[in-house]
């Protein structure tokens, strides 16, 4: 004859006295269900708002630049990245940390490029025609060499004169700067 037990809820439960409980245990499962599945909606809402207060800081954040990289915001948008890129491969071809790690040495670390910002600047050159890129080992995902094209020479030098005024601005700004506080 089937024993009556307490669940971890405080709720009846039948179990047969002989053989398998296996339908109980369903049973029993089945009971928890609506209250995980509730939990787990709950969970995955919280993490939905925490997910966008995220996205949102980090929008904000680099619309006003990094912290410590006071230009990059308006360098960004002076296409100064992909003016430094086309002249950068315009006589080698070279990879994206490698032309990662010369742009942070050229300014001395002031603008530092990171990957999530380097590989889609490449990607966007290279589907504009503007740069081509080639794998060093071709059968498996080695470093990607890019080369300037007919067309990104073009982009380059329109570049190189629509950036100078700005770049010329910036010197003399940081000029001022020192002079008035050094003397």
């Amino acid at each position: 004859m089937p024993q009556p037990r307490k669940s971890a809820h405080s709720e009846p439960v039948t179990e047969p006295a002989h053989g398998s409980n296996r339908g109980a245990r369903t049973r029993r499962a089945a009971a928890q269900v609506p209250d995980r599945d509730a939990a787990t909606r709950e969970a995955i809402a919280q993490a939905s708002r925490l997910g966008e207060a995220e996205e949102d800081t980090a929008a904000a954040r680099q619309a006003r630049g990094r912290p410590g990289d006071p230009f990059t915001g308006e360098l960004r948008r002076r296409e100064v990245l992909p003016l430094l890129v086309l002249h950068m491969i315009s006589d080698n071809a070279s990879y994206g940390n490698q032309l990662m790690e010369r742009i942070s040495a050229m300014t001395e670390g002031v603008l530092s490029v990171n990957p999530n910002t380097m590989y889609p600047l490449l990607r966007s050159l290279e589907s504009r025609k503007l740069i081509e890129g080639n794998w060093e080992h071709p059968e498996r995902r080695s470093r990607r060499y890019y080369s300037i094209t007919p067309e990104g020479r073009a982009e380059y030098e329109r570049l190189v004169a629509e950036v100078r005024p700005f770049l010329d601005s910036v010197a003399r700004s940081i000029g001022e700067i020192v002079r008035e506080v050094y003397g």
